[in-house]
């Protein structure tokens, strides 16, 4: 996008808004809920019989932590806000991501404003160095 007036203003807003957005994140966390239901082994239970679900549900959090599956058991109580943390680190996430782009954005529209008048041109200013020669480099001054 170029750094127009009103490109720019709608960057700077959209900034502005994703910036609060963060500021009001709630309760988080990454993973995947799962309900699972289990047959216990007993041939007498309801479990056993070919039509019935098994013993359940019961709920797991899984995630990746280092490289390597986590699973923990979520309390059936702790269900609901479970699942809100989880939508909550997923909008989070997406925050994130748009903050990035539109950051990214904002910096190309802001550069006319950063460079020096001509640099583009002239390959950018350098000032001379205010560093001494060092031994090495002066030219000797005794018998050679």
């Amino acid at each position: 996008m170029a750094g127009g007036g009103q490109g720019r203003a709608a960057l700077e807003r959209r900034w502005a808004a994703v910036r609060a957005a963060l500021g009001a994140v709630g309760e988080l966390r990454p993973g995947a809920l799962v309900s699972r239901y289990r047959r216990c082994g007993k041939p007498t239970c309801h479990c056993a019989q070919p039509e019935d679900p098994g013993h359940g549900p019961y709920w797991s959090l899984t995630r990746v932590v280092s490289g390597k599956t986590v699973t923990k058991v979520i309390p059936e109580a702790a269900v609901d806000r479970t699942q809100r943390q989880i939508a909550e680190h997923r909008r989070f996430r997406d925050l994130v991501r748009e903050l990035v782009e539109v950051g990214e954005q904002l910096c190309e529209a802001r550069l006319p404003d950063a460079a020096p008048a001509g640099a583009a041109e002239k390959g950018g200013s350098r000032r001379p160095s205010r560093r001494r020669p060092s031994a090495r480099s002066r030219p000797s001054s005794g018998p050679a």
